[in-house]
């Protein structure tokens, strides 16, 4: 379950920025907040995303990252 970075609300609409509609419109602003929403869901719609947010995403070993930090 993906909540607000701010205030902690619980996100369930699928969206690849961790901030809530109110949060975000409070910080950028309501036209600039819509518009890094709408990039962010072009991004991973196009592929540019890469989400490795997730623990079952991460390398099992400290080998396995420093192999990362090589790339």
């Amino acid at each position: 379950m993906k909540r607000c970075v701010y205030c902690k609300a619980e996100l369930t609409d699928g969206r690849d920025i961790d901030v809530c509609d109110k949060c975000g419109f409070k910080v950028w602003g309501e036209k600039m907040f819509n518009t890094i929403v709408q990039n962010m869901k072009n991004a991973r719609e196009n592929g540019d995303l890469c989400h490795m947010n997730q623990v079952d995403d991460l390398p099992k070993n400290i080998n396995d990252f420093r192999m990362l930090e090589r790339v």
